[in-house]
């Protein structure tokens, strides 16, 4: 995302401020907001050229000039989909607001097109056993089981390459060598892949303190192999550098409905009534993006599974939540797994 802090200019100001504000950024686009960074509209390098034809005064309001209308994507947004609006339209700018119209950004069609590159380690679990799965597992590992025309692992890995992340590790236990001889360095995908050898199981966490001690000092990203979503890992970074915190988890809201009256009393009185109520929760999608110096407290010599792990830790530090909206399926069963292979095909 662009520097968009640097093009903010006001209702007030005047086609001279903006002629100058163009000039000293080199963009092409102005963006107008009020006193509460309330996006106001916008004002394009084709805006000042207009006025200047009309040979209107130096000193009008950029009011005058704005396009009170732009389009504008909310968050939290996908770049794909803002790229295919841009496209469509024929734009080179979008700002970014939240729900009440703040201005959170700018996307740029120059951006968007060029392959962004993370440098940030991806740290996937590929080690764990599939009891639930048998006997689909029972020769192959479930990381290698195929959803649609390839290995769910596999998918995963296509996921973070297109998001521009090339730095990869494997925690690996269960038929390790078959997830080897399959995913190799990652030199046929253009990216790096190193394992991570479990001599025992080490829970959802524990492998963590086996990762090299020569990380590059960035927020690591780690995720489960056996999940099939559209999470934007892209977002899901931002927003984690965006709010600090030693780590971000990733959230998903569940639903449970009682199938029966529930009826709340006082003191053998009757209080209320409520028909099939529905509980809202947030559970463990099962997606980290962890800082180096909490990884460093991580041993790598038992068993440790992440929940258990931020639960000593929320109370000291600074933990977030991003709650997803895409589609997420954990594959644990048979019934799971025969979703995933039909959903798979209207994932794209």
């Amino acid at each position: 995302m662009t520097d968009w802090k640097s093009l903010l200019i006001y209702p007030e100001d005047t086609l001279n401020d903006a002629i100058r504000l163009l000039n000293k950024t080199g963009k092409r686009i102005l963006l107008v907001v009020n006193d509460d960074n309330v996006l106001q509209g916008i004002v394009t390098d084709g805006d000042i050229r207009r006025a200047l034809i009309r040979k209107l005064p130096m000193d009008s309001k950029i009011k005058a000039l704005m396009n009170n209308n732009p389009i504008k994507a909310l968050i939290p947004y996908s770049r794909e989909k803002v790229l295919n609006a841009i496209s469509s339209k024929n734009l080179l700018h979008m700002p970014i607001v939240n729900n009440d119209g703040v201005l959170c950004g700018l996307e740029t069609l120059q951006e968007l097109i060029e392959k962004p590159s993370y440098n940030n380690p991806v740290f996937l679990m590929a080690g764990g056993f599939g009891s639930r799965l048998h006997p689909l597992t029972k020769e192959t590992p479930k990381p290698l089981l195929h959803v649609g025309n390839k290995p769910l692992l596999e998918t995963i890995l296509k996921q973070f390459i297109d998001a521009g992340f090339h730095n990869f590790f494997l925690s690996i236990y269960y038929k390790s060598d078959m997830i080897k001889k399959h995913f190799g360095d990652g030199s046929a995908w253009g990216v790096s892949i190193q394992y991570v050898h479990e001599e025992k199981p080490l829970g959802t966490a524990g492998a963590l303190g086996l990762l090299p001690d020569n990380l590059p000092d960035l927020p690591l990203i780690m995720m489960n192999g056996d999940l099939l979503t559209k999470v934007d890992f892209e977002h899901l970074l931002h927003f984690h550098n965006h709010n600090s915190g030693v780590a971000t988890m990733c959230v998903r809201q569940y639903d449970f409905r009682i199938p029966y009256g529930v009826v709340d009393i006082n003191d053998y009185r009757v209080v209320d009534i409520q028909e099939k109520p529905v509980h809202k929760y947030f559970v463990n999608a099962g997606i980290y993006v962890l800082e180096r110096n909490l990884i460093k407290k991580i041993d790598g010599k038992s068993r440790l599974d992440m929940p258990d792990f931020l639960y000593k830790e929320v109370r000291k530090k600074h933990i977030n939540a991003f709650p997803i909206h895409e589609y997420w399926l954990d594959i644990g069963h048979i019934n799971e797994y025969e979703r995933a292979n039909h959903d798979v095909h209207d994932l794209g």
